[in-house]
């Protein structure tokens, strides 16, 4: 069914006159005329009656009426869904207690005007087709895993070295400890049952595991946060990396120590994905929230594997 004769049929019942609907529309009265006679033969009913007055809906008009102006309502929010600037802005935030998701909701505090849809996938294969295809405007990630470059139309900037920390029971060796260093952790099982191989995240555990000599156990199906903090709670042999922005809550039985990692410092760096083509408006300004709130990269004291983006 052509909405602009639909558009046109409504037009001419609210105006009472072909004349005056041709003017609204900034069409000929011929054209009004051959419109609603196409849509009539379209629906098979005659939807006008000629008067001296003008026209006047039959019948089967007036019943369709109703369903016409929904027609034309229901058109208009399909163009408002995907118009750059009144859809909402789409990003990947992976996880909703991760430090990707704090700095979205920074965002939406700063500008609470822009809609926002928040979506949480798993793999930056996945993030990546979906900036490609529009599925998504925006992903946090940490890029680019080695031997896996982004496509030339994908930019990224580097927005959050976010620091690791090391997550105890209150009974593990390291639990009074202020904090501890790099060369500390050598020895202690460190146990991360949500890495995933293939993941950049794995990636990531994978050269810190190199660089320092740790020893990071992934052994285990991954029952979630809650099965995690139980487990490092009961385990004095055990703990787990956190990041410092990650936010949980636990129980306060549990007795769980966050104690800061140092020399060096290890940072989880998070980045920005987008299409260099995206038109949204509010990709650029959430960029330029990013670039005003975030603190500095790469900072004396910390490390990150060397195939991060420096940017």
């Amino acid at each position: 069914m052509d909405l602009d004769t639909v558009r046109t049929f409504v037009v001419a019942a609210d105006a009472g006159q072909f004349q005056e609907a041709a003017a609204e529309l900034a069409v000929t009265q011929q054209a009004v005329s051959k419109r609603i006679a196409a849509l009539e033969r379209t629906l098979g009913v005659r939807l006008f009656t000629r008067t001296a007055r003008g026209a006047e809906l039959t019948i089967d008009g007036q019943a369709f009426l109703p369903h016409a102006r929904e027609l034309l309502r229901v058109a208009e929010r399909a163009v408002a869904s995907v118009r750059t600037g009144r859809r909402p802005l789409r990003v990947d935030v992976i996880a909703s207690r991760g430090a990707a998701a704090g700095l979205l909701r920074g965002f939406h505090r700063a500008h609470p005007e822009i809609d926002l849809d928040v979506v949480m996938l798993f793999d930056i294969e996945t993030a990546v087709a979906a900036i490609r295809s529009g599925a998504i405007d925006a992903s946090f990630r940490a890029v680019a895993v080695p031997g896996r470059p982004l496509p030339e139309d994908i930019e990224s900037v580097r927005v959050l070295d976010e620091p690791l920390q090391l997550l105890t029971g209150p009974a593990h060796a390291l639990a009074g400890a202020r904090s501890v260093s790099l060369a500390q952790l050598a020895g202690h099982r460190i146990w991360m049952p949500g890495i995933v191989p293939g993941t950049e995240w794995a990636a990531y555990y994978d050269d810190l595991v190199a660089e320092f000599g740790l020893t990071i156990e992934a052994t285990g199906p991954n029952f979630g946060s809650d099965a995690l903090l139980d487990t490092i709670a009961d385990t004095p042999a055990l703990a787990t990396f956190m990041g410092e922005h990650t936010r949980l809550v636990w129980p306060a039985g549990h007795g769980l120590r966050r104690i800061p990692v140092t020399d060096p410092t290890p940072v989880y760096p998070h980045s920005l994905l987008w299409h260099r083509d995206n038109p949204h408006p509010a990709l650029a300004t959430l960029r330029a929230h990013l670039a005003a709130t975030t603190a500095g990269h790469g900072a004396a004291g910390t490390w990150a594997p060397s195939w991060v983006i420096p940017r």
